[in-house]
């Protein structure tokens, strides 16, 4: 418990003494939008003021009459333990309750604007009641983390020539006690008993939280927030949090998390109307109402909102040791016109549809994230045109380190759900994500969006019998992870779920007894330890020159080539894609460069559910322009097949 000494006369005789841990700056900081540590000092603090054990409780509340704490303590007393307001502009209320204990739950008790009354959950607590209760709860986030060769070395893992290898994770249903019991929860200590090693066993690089800020309804999936600043307590305390990411970390696997600053939902006792007025949303709905979501759209404009969000995003980097923050739906935050049609939005001050204090809040995010924390990524799921998202701010960008490449997800879907006979007349769909590759540093994803919501689980976008099904999910991955960029894998992707993710239920692990699930499996773990092994599979993978088409002429019989190209010409690789459904004996295909090749991967291995008959032990290569040191290989291709030679 930290110790603080009343810097003015105490007032020993009152239910609430009146102290502060403010200065003149934080306040004029918190009002400009500068300050980005308010977790230090706003929600509850457990304190010792004058040698008396307590809690410290501070609230932003601008418009409200009367603020009180009100909890099982008092019985919920509205009257008995009211806040003082500070005597400035900055609408904050705050006090010390003295011998307040850590594990007290309680809300603010607020008269708000024209005398509504509101009982409000703390936008800085640290830990909330377990839904359907709402209440906050006294405590801390103090943990004696055991992770610190991680973070010595996690710059060389979340660098951007690194592989970097994402599984998204929905916590709750990735494993339950009871797969037909949505009130079934693992706690944070099963998890990292059961997902740690998984992960690892598959050699993802990364594991990715879908929201674990605290959310009221599980259908929201995480992305309706209440809790800015707690992780869910649906599987327990903020250290139990802190642990399942310190086992990560010390099993060698950064933790990215999904963070919303785009909207919030309208529960109670959450952000909107916070004293009765429109406190963290636009009160313009032009603006501050989101017509997909039916939730409410932060005033990126006011300072005090700008610093709460900041502060936020810097809290689970802080205080969680995050390796990564990635935004949801930075879409929606950038454009004015967001899904509203001619005359339900209002241009800026340019006549243009960009939120400009939008983007300038991004802009401060990811400086300020990448100034206090530099071996750490952000990354933006953002899927329009909008330029330079993944460029420095010192060049006109948003500043992410990283941006989901839609484009390439819905082209790359769309070309592999075809029936072969069609793939021939489709083939720029396949090719054309090269045309724009290096605008961005992109991400791949197949993410939890693309196998819910009758779009069908992964295997079954693909066409064919069941051998077909799996080996053009094969060929996909494969693609996937000898493409340029890095990538990301949603749970149950991996092993070919037959269903589409049901956040109710849990993962079909059952499924794992088949060989032909098991041997996706495999692959895909595979295709890991290739993506890691291999450095021109990832030390080039955003610059220019690492990618090279080879042949792209043979459209009727749909066999593509590409090679990936490292720093050395001798970690050159060269990827075969067979897309239909017919092997392809002594096909022959030119290179320059190097005439020895060996094949070291094949989707198609016997291992991974394929047939295993056809692949090529040895490479024939002749020699044919020795000016250009062109070779002819000659290879056999299996039926929706590909290869990986070096």
């Amino acid at each position: 418990m930290e110790k603080y000494e009343a810097l003015h006369f105490v007032d020993t005789t009152h239910s609430v003494w009146n102290y502060s841990l403010f200065t003149e700056a934080d306040i004029r900081n918190f009002q400009n939008g500068t300050h980005y540590q308010l977790y230090r000092f706003f929600g509850n603090k457990q304190l010792l003021v004058n040698d008396t054990p307590g809690t410290y409780f501070a609230v932003w509340a601008p418009n409200a009459s009367y603020v009180s704490v009100t909890g099982n303590f008092n019985d919920w007393n509205n009257e008995s333990h009211p806040l003082i307001v500070r005597q400035d502009s900055s609408g904050i209320w705050e006090g010390f309750i003295p011998k307040l204990p850590k594990g007290e739950t309680y809300k603010y008790h607020i008269h708000g604007f024209k005398g509504i009354r509101l009982d409000k959950g703390d936008p800085f607590a640290n830990f909330c009641e377990k839904r359907p209760q709402t209440a906050s709860i006294t405590w801390d986030t103090q943990y004696d983390w055991k992770d610190s060769e991680w973070m010595k070395i996690r710059k060389k893992h979340n660098s951007l020539n690194a592989p970097y290898s994402v599984y998204e994770v929905h916590l709750a249903s990735w494993m339950r006690p009871d797969k037909n019991d949505e009130e079934s929860y693992n706690t944070y200590a099963q998890i990292a008993e059961r997902l740690v090693p998984y992960v690892k066993e598959m050699g993802f690089t990364h594991v990715e939280f879908m929201p674990v800020m605290e959310y009221p309804f599980d259908g929201s999936w995480g992305y309706q927030g209440t809790g800015y600043f707690a992780p869910t307590s649906r599987f327990g305390t903020p250290q139990d949090y802190a642990s399942l990411v310190d086992a990560f970390h010390q099993a060698g696997i950064g933790v990215i998390l999904d963070w919303v600053p785009s909207h919030f939902p309208y529960d109670a006792h959450g952000l909107f109307m916070f004293d009765g007025t429109h406190t963290y949303e636009y009160a313009d709905m032009r603006k501050g109402f989101h017509p997909d979501w039916n939730s409410y759209i932060f005033n990126y404009k006011r300072g005090e909102v700008k610093s709460f969000l900041i502060s936020s995003a810097r809290f689970w980097c802080d205080q969680f040791h995050a390796d990564g923050i990635r935004v949801d739906a930075v879409s929606s935050m950038l454009r004015l016109d967001y899904s509203r049609n001619a005359g339900q939005w209002e241009p800026n001050e340019y006549g243009g549809n960009g939120n400009l204090e939008a983007i300038a809040f991004i802009t401060d995010l990811n400086e300020t994230l990448y100034r206090d924390f530099p071996d750490i990524q952000t990354i933006a799921e953002e899927a329009t045109d909008w330029p330079k998202i993944s460029k420095p701010t010192v060049d006109g960008g948003l500043g992410f380190g990283m941006k989901w490449m839609m484009g390439w997800m819905h082209d790359t879907l769309d070309y592999f759900k075809l029936d072969p006979v069609f793939k021939q007349t489709q083939q720029d769909k396949f090719s054309f994500s090269m045309m724009y590759f290096y605008d961005e540093n992109f991400m791949l994803p197949l993410s939890h969006d693309e196998v819910v919501h009758g779009k069908s689980p992964m295997l079954y976008k693909m066409p064919g019998d069941d051998w077909q099904k799996f080996a053009n999910l094969r060929v996909l991955y494969t693609y996937m992870f000898t493409h340029p960029g890095s990538k990301l894998l949603f749970m149950g992707n991996e092993f070919g779920a037959t269903q589409e993710w049901n956040y109710k239920s849990e993962l079909q692990w059952n499924l794992l007894q088949y060989p032909s699930h098991s041997g996706l499996k495999h692959c895909v773990q595979k295709l890991n330890e290739l993506y890691k092994s291999e450095p021109a599979l990832y030390e080039n993978q955003f610059e220019p020159g690492s990618f090279e088409w080879v042949d792209l002429n043979h459209r009727s019989e749909s066999v593509l080539v590409y090679m990936r190209k490292g720093k050395k010409a001798k970690d050159n690789v060269l990827i075969v894609l067979n897309v239909t459904p017919v092997v392809r004996k002594d096909w022959e295909i030119y290179v320059h460069g190097k005439g020895k090749w060996q094949e070291i991967f094949n989707s198609n291995n016997e291992a991974f559910w394929g047939t295993g008959d056809v692949f090529n032990p040895t490479v024939p290569a002749k020699l044919v322009d020795k000016p250009t040191l062109c070779y002819k290989l000659t290879l056999q291709l299996p039926a929706l097949g590909a290869l990986v030679l070096r």
